[in-house]
């Protein structure tokens, strides 16, 4: 038998002959070449010759792998077709992910129907209502584990499957950064539930009912009897929340099979997604059709068009700019507002409208949406498919009479959900869902309420004895991207009680959190800079006059310049740190709202330029 390193001893091992320039490339990792071969290299190893162990011998190390991947029983035949690994993001602490045994059987059924080879792996799993401090704190941590993940195991293409609202743009972003082929599989929605006659479902009817209880308008009774049918079944949120806005966008971006947004989590059309998109893995594996061929920037000025068009989640902003800043591109929320004034809301569900996920399903989901929209899309964007968004909309089911998605020309809203706001309290914007605001507050001037941070807001905000009027500005301070740490979903600052009492619906509400995206109300968040890095919402105090304005999409502190530099020198800024382990990285190197809040050392090396371009 000859040496190891000889690439003629390879079949005699039982291992599949390599090709093309499979052999030299091993060999020359031997010699110390980075074990992590960009995946989009036509001449680089491809299945499980991919990214070897480097014990200074490659022969050595593929035989070695050969022989502890045929003690889990695979054949040579096995072994010698396309790699495509599958993220298992699976947890018992994740219901909207409780159909991920279902979804990997269908998704390695479709890879093994179409040749491939389907290995699934573990990564983390964030659940939106488990995690503390948030789940934001952990997004950017489980988009470090999935690039690594795909970075050190061997595959040709790779499906992500997510569904909760951090596991979608975590997947993203990692694969962004990793470069490999990838497809995304979207869990699905849960359905709707019943509460004595009401359709109700997560989470936007979960915040009316309890702000109904909070203002002593139910008893306990009911508020447990809605609490039982409001997550009927296992999947994500059933309204526009992140969740279902993330995979809309992600349907936008091209990352996703046609159609592979909208069905529920727990019906058949879910699974037989989930098979098409094991099929078309293989497919990009063969073909090699890198990430960095679909997310592009018109793929990302797409996905803007829909998040506006859907009046989709202001979180999604965040994780479109995080996603974006891997890939070197730069989001130009100036652009973004202006994109949103000619692009209105045409999908009619809550919290903007009236319907639920399992409806715009009904309604022919994204296809139908994105026929609308065909005016203003880069119809030549490429999608997963190999085929361009225009192709793919030519090949979808043909329209019919629904009343879900409007017609271009009677939207639910003239503009986009989302508008970007600017002025002296947020010099570097902030974002305000428009669609879902009370129009008689857009236009407001009020007195600052204002909470120090979420400790002070627990503390104070049902308390009899606290100064607010209905005509008050509600400010919390301190929930940004450091300041909490992780920029909280605590900008859904609840009503006082004693006002809820009294019938008070919506207050003026700001601070330099978010909010859930199944939350309603006249909100301003991601204030930036943020106050805990001495941004100027860090030196409103009581009483201070601020100002809305929606029509000039301003947010501005009524006091004076002085005033604002005297009160800075007052309290000068002491930046959170921490001592140790993960929360000293977020701590030390997490970037602000309007930079994605991913960490500064992720974004790419250069920068291709700004989104949207208009």
């Amino acid at each position: 038998m000859g040496s190891a390193n000889d690439t003629r001893a390879w079949p005699r091992l039982g291992l599949p002959q390599a090709q093309g320039r499979v052999g030299p490339g091993l060999r020359a990792r031997g010699r110390g070449h980075n074990p992590r071969m960009s995946s989009s290299d036509s001449r680089g190893p491809g299945g499980m010759r991919k990214g070897l162990t480097n014990y200074g011998d490659a022969g050595f190390s593929l035989f070695l792998r050969k022989a502890f991947i045929k003690g889990a029983g695979y054949t040579d035949a096995t072994l010698d077709r396309p790699v495509i690994g599958i993220t298992d993001t699976g947890s018992g602490y994740n219901p909207c992910h409780g159909n991920m045994p279902q979804l990997l059987e269908a998704v390695q059924r479709g890879i093994m129907l179409a040749g491939g080879l389907p290995v699934k792996f573990p990564t983390i799993s964030i659940g939106e209502s488990f995690a503390a401090p948030t789940s934001m704190y952990l997004r950017n941590l489980m988009a470090m584990d999935t690039e690594e993940m795909l970075r050190a195991q061997p595959m040709d293409a790779v499906v992500l499957i997510g569904g909760c609202d951090k596991t979608v743009p975590a997947q993203l972003m990692g694969a962004a950064s990793a470069g490999l082929p990838a497809i995304q599989l979207i869990t699905g929605s849960m359905l709707t539930g019943s509460h004595r006659g009401e359709v109700v479902g997560a989470c936007t009817d979960c915040r009316r009912y309890w702000a109904r209880f909070r203002a002593d308008e139910i008893d306990e009774r009911e508020i447990a009897d809605v609490n039982d049918q409001l997550v009927p079944s296992v999947g994500t949120c059933s309204v526009m929340g992140t969740a279902s806005t993330m995979a809309c966008i992600a349907e936008a971006l091209g990352m996703t099979v046609p159609g592979g947004a909208t069905p529920p989590a727990v019906t058949a059309d879910r699974m037989r997604v989930a098979e098409h998109t094991g099929q078309v893995a293989v497919q990009i594996a063969r073909e090699r059709r890198t990430v960095d061929q679909v997310l592009t920037d018109k793929a990302l000025e797409n996905a803007m068009r829909v998040l506006l068009a859907i009046g989709g989640s202001t979180n999604a902003i965040v994780h479109l700019t995080a996603i974006a800043g891997r890939l070197g591109y730069e989001v130009d929320l100036k652009a973004l507002d202006r994109m949103g004034r000619e692009t209105p809301v045409l999908v009619d569900l809550k919290p903007s409208g009236a319907h639920y996920m399992e409806h715009f399903h009904a309604a022919g989901g994204m296809a139908t949406l994105l026929r609308e929209l065909k005016p203003l899309l880069h119809l030549d964007a490429l999608t997963v498919t190999g085929r361009t968004l225009g192709e793919e909309l030519e090949r979808a089911r043909p329209a019919f009479q629904q009343d879900v998605v409007r017609p271009f020309a009677n939207p639910i809203y003239p503009q986009g959900g989302l508008a970007v706001l600017e002025g002296n309290l947020a010099p570097g914007g902030a974002i305000i869902k428009q669609s879902a605001a009370d129009p008689r507050l857009v236009e407001h001037e009020g007195r600052a309420v204002v909470f120090e941070g979420l400790e002070d807001l627990a503390n104070r905000i049902d308390s009899e004895d606290l100064d607010v009027h209905p005509d008050d500005v509600l400010v919390l301070k301190n929930i940004g991207p450091k300041g909490a740490p992780g920029m909280p979903e605590a900008g859904y600052i609840p009503l006082p009680r004693k006002l809820a009492r009294q019938g008070v619906k919506d207050m003026v509400r700001i601070s330099d959190g978010r909010m859930s995206g199944t939350a309603f109300g006249t909100i301003v968040l991601h204030v930036t800079p943020e106050s805990a890095i001495g941004g100027p919402l860090a030196l409103v105090r009581n009483g201070d006059r601020i100002r809305l304005s929606l029509r000039n999409r301003e947010i501005s502190l009524l006091v004076d310049a002085a005033e604002l530099a005297r009160r800075a020198q007052e309290q000068p800024v002491q930046v959170p740190q921490a001592e140790r382990g993960y929360r000293k990285l977020f701590l030390a190197t997490v970037t602000q709202a309007d930079k994605g809040v991913d960490f500064d050392f992720l974004a790419a090396a250069e920068v291709k330029g700004k989104v949207p371009r208009v």
